[in-house]
């Protein structure tokens, strides 16, 4: 059984040549996933779980959540995206929902970073600092 550290390695490696002009190919991806199940080397469960990990990682880090408490106008959409794309490059791919629990404002995920711009985030801090 390979290491933790050994699959992580190797997992990296696989990564990085599933990647093409800085993007991540789906098609590679999906070659990588398919020779890992049926040729079984040893450990590939640890460097498959690891491959995965990092693919789900990039594929976060590539998109962008924007949820609103009403529906964005497309001159706000267009310079939203602008601003994102701005920020972490062209790639973002940005997704916009409703959510009309945020009461007003907008909240925005890419990856691990989260901007909470909402009423309902600021109402919150509000009723924090009283208790």
């Amino acid at each position: 059984m390979k290491s933790r550290k050994e699959a992580l390695r190797a997992a990296k490696k696989i990564f990085a040549a599933s990647m093409t002009d800085g993007r991540l190919d789906e098609s590679v991806v999906r070659k990588v996933v398919a020779r890992l199940s049926e040729s079984k080397p040893r450990g590939y469960q640890q460097v498959a779980d690891a491959y995965v990990r990092l693919v789900r990682l990039e594929i976060e880090r590539n998109r962008a959540v924007v949820q609103s408490a009403v529906a964005l106008d497309e001159a706000t959409k267009t310079s939203l995206v602008a601003d994102l794309r701005k920020k972490y490059g062209p790639q973002i791919a940005p997704e916009f929902s409703v959510n009309p629990e945020l009461l007003g404002g907008m909240k925005i995920r890419v990856g691990s970073d989260v901007w909470d711009g909402s009423v309902k985030n600021r109402l919150e801090r509000l009723g924090e600092t009283f208790n």
